[in-house]
């Protein structure tokens, strides 16, 4: 949709914004109501004589006559808004991708930014210019077009691969603040909460089901206290330093979990069910194992060096090629390992 802003011919004052559609008649018809006037011609800036509607851009400035020729808008600007008009179309050229847009759209909506000032007076910054005239701006032309669009039409749209972070760090540069504020709020509010209470089984296996490859599954120093995760399938997933321990003394259970080529180095899993759980190929490394259950649990390859495994119940587990080297307490096991 296609929006313009529409003043009375002669006159640079009182305008209506009006959204673009259907044919010219449509046009007319809703100038005549938003205007007051028997709308019969429009204008474009230049005094042109618009006959079709498909020449009306986005944000253009039109005048509305009743009849007689277009006639050059009264000056009621005073001071140094005097040179500025809605009409001064110019180009950008930010980080070797232009821009066309109107000098209006640049001051209007945020007219205390720094991009407000640089083009509120034609050539006050002394914006240099490339050989084609647009004006040279180094930044990123990704993050700098929704900037832009919400310039225009005063909404923050991001297109699907655009880093919001990105969009912020140019709207602080640019010192749109108003922008700079959403950004953070959808920023904010797109990062996982802070919630320290323990995960739910079903909580978390709505979080794996939300990954469809396990081995990207990112988990990292999270709080799992007391998790039931009973047969999930958590193969190669990323699970260094997250705490599985409650003080409350509730047990996290595993029990029966595929954590094949699971990394979760520097856990704290005191007392964890893990029985007959797969850790084939795992790192375990500087856990807290003690009192854990890994009876009939699979550890073939399983790095489980500098592990604390005090009062662990290792009872029919299978330890081939297992690595317990520096481990801080002497193993105990409840029966022997086969």
């Amino acid at each position: 949709m296609r929006r313009v802003t529409l003043f009375v011919n002669g006159t640079t004052t009182n305008g209506r914004v009006v959204a673009v559609y259907g044919s010219l008649d449509d046009l007319l018809s809703v100038a005549s109501s938003k205007l007051g006037i028997r709308a019969s011609s429009v204008y474009n800036g230049n005094g042109g004589l618009i006959d079709d509607i498909s020449l009306i851009r986005d944000d253009d400035v039109l005048f509305i006559s009743e009849g007689e020729l277009c006639e050059e808008p009264q000056e009621d600007l005073s001071g140094p808004e005097k040179s500025q008009t809605h009409t001064d179309w110019l180009t950008l050229n930010v980080g070797g991708r232009c821009f066309t847009t109107t000098r209006s759209t640049l001051v209007s909506q945020e007219p205390e930014s720094m991009l407000a000032h640089m083009f509120k007076e034609k050539d006050v910054w002394g914006n240099k210019q490339d050989s084609q005239g647009a004006y040279l701006i180094d930044r990123s032309p990704d993050y700098f077009e929704p900037i832009l669009n919400y310039l225009r039409h005063g909404q923050l749209i991001i297109n699907e691969g655009i880093n919001p972070l990105g969009v912020l760090e140019e709207a602080r540069f640019f010192g749109i603040e108003q922008l700079a504020e959403q950004l953070e709020t959808l920023i904010k509010s797109s990062q996982p909460p802070d919630d320290h209470s323990p995960l739910t089984r079903k909580e978390f296996i709505r979080f794996l089901l939300a990954t469809t490859t396990k081995s990207e599954l990112r988990c990292q120093a999270a709080n799992l206290q007391g998790v039931k995760m009973l047969c999930t399938n958590a193969e190669g997933a990323s699970l260094r330093g997250c705490n599985f321990e409650d003080p409350a003394g509730i047990k996290a259970n595993l029990e029966g979990a595929n954590l094949k080529g699971v990394d979760m180095e520097g856990s704290q899993m005191t007392g964890i069910n893990l029985r007959v759980a797969t850790l084939k190929n795992a790192k375990l490394k500087n856990c807290n194992l003690r009192g854990a259950t890994l009876a009939g649990t699979d550890l073939e390859n399983c790095d489980l060096s500098g592990c604390d495994l005090q009062e662990a119940n290792l009872r029919g587990s299978n330890v081939k090629g297992a690595i317990f080297e520096e481990m801080l307490t002497p193993l105990h096991m409840s029966q022997s390992v086969r």
